[in-house]
């Protein structure tokens, strides 16, 4: 018998992808995208960026919900990054009943949706309704916050990339400080995006005191999968905020769009959590605590605060800050670990900078 009469079964269920040769896992620990039996809610050819972080966290979180739902969904878009890149006419990537509203309303819509289905007695079929930042934090939050206060049987998604991509990279309610935007030059003695300003849209979802409040990152995919599905065993209005970063928009390198939504979290300036009716049920703890500035150092958005070899200590180290109250208020270091100045890593009694 020679080696080609030998034949082998290839195993397609490696836990993230099709490649042979990744480490086979337990049935239980595999993803919805190593699945032979995925639904594809975005199928192939869409026209997003090589590197998006909005792409994939799109698909993650509606395959979770076609699988939980046997099929039965229906999804409602803001204008924004997934709503062109998905639906350029007259073609569409979807793979579910998919309509687009307008970019401040499709709280309302969704809710319009779930309301005829509730009158024709379609109580298995289930809506979601997505946008991005801007579409949630500031043009659409009026009708957001509507939704809630009814709690209208709806899952909205925000996929965050903190700021409009879609229309030029001007900033949003979600845009951090010091952040490079196209209305926030890296100019002047306070240049990017200034402190004391935006919002976070899981705490004042949370002040709603809807069924469930979640948020998620694309470094974690079976974090969101979990939370996604987890969403919707509940009625009434949910809400999953998760973080999807932007090659383009914040310029950095489109194959470590993963690495940064992980630095995000291990640096706590993104902390992972659940609440149900306005109290936090738990927390992802941070594997492996990092400085922010390992977060901010590959993004030409805050090339500034590195200028010439030169670190903006000062604000950098009130970013810092920001991590550090994170990572009280939500309990993310289990067993507390060295402090850090916030500017080159080194513990307090190392650094130069004390």
């Amino acid at each position: 018998m020679t080696k080609l009469d030998i034949k082998q079964r290839v195993k397609f269920y490696q836990k993230g992808t099709f490649t042979v040769g990744n480490r086979l896992v337990d049935k239980k620990a595999r993803s919805v995208q190593a699945s032979m039996e995925r639904s594809n809610a975005i199928t192939s050819g869409h026209r997003a960026c090589q590197g998006c972080g909005e792409a994939l966290g799109a698909r993650y979180a509606l395959d979770t919900v076609m699988r939980v739902t046997n099929g039965k969904a229906i999804a409602c878009n803001a204008t924004g990054c997934l709503e062109v890149f998905t639906t350029p006419y007259p073609e569409t990537s979807w793979q579910l009943p998919w309509l687009h509203s307008l970019f401040g309303n499709t709280p309302a819509v969704a809710t319009g949706i779930a309301a005829a289905l509730k009158v024709k007695g379609k109580k298995d079929t289930r809506v979601i309704a997505q946008g991005g930042d801007g579409g949630t934090t500031d043009i659409g939050f009026g009708c957001l916050s509507g939704m809630f206060e009814r709690n209208d049987d709806v899952l909205y998604i925000c996929y965050d990339n903190e700021a409009y991509m879609n229309t030029g990279v001007q900033r949003s309610s979600a845009t951090p400080p010091t952040a490079r935007t196209a209305t926030t030059m890296p100019l002047g003695d306070a240049p990017g995006n200034v402190f004391g300003t935006g919002k976070s849209m899981p705490l004042i979802a949370m002040a709603h005191n809807i069924p469930y409040v979640a948020t998620a990152s694309v470094s974690n995919l079976h974090d969101l999968e979990t939370k996604v599905e987890k969403a919707m065993t509940f009625r009434g209005s949910r809400y999953i905020h998760i973080y999807v970063p932007c090659p383009l928009g914040w310029g950095h390198a489109s194959d470590i769009t993963i690495q940064l939504a992980r630095l995000v979290v291990d640096c706590a300036l993104f902390p992972l959590f659940e609440a149900e009716h306005g109290v936090v049920t738990g927390s992802i703890p941070i594997r492996k605590r990092v400085p922010v500035e390992e977060y901010l150092r590959p993004q030409r958005r805050f090339a500034h605060l590195f200028k010439k070899g030169a670190v903006d200590a000062v604000r950098i180290a009130k970013i810092q800050k920001m991590a550090d109250e994170n990572i009280k208020r939500f309990n993310l270091l289990r067993k507390e670990t060295e402090t850090f100045d916030g500017v080159t890593g080194l513990s307090l009694k190392e650094s130069k900078y004390t």
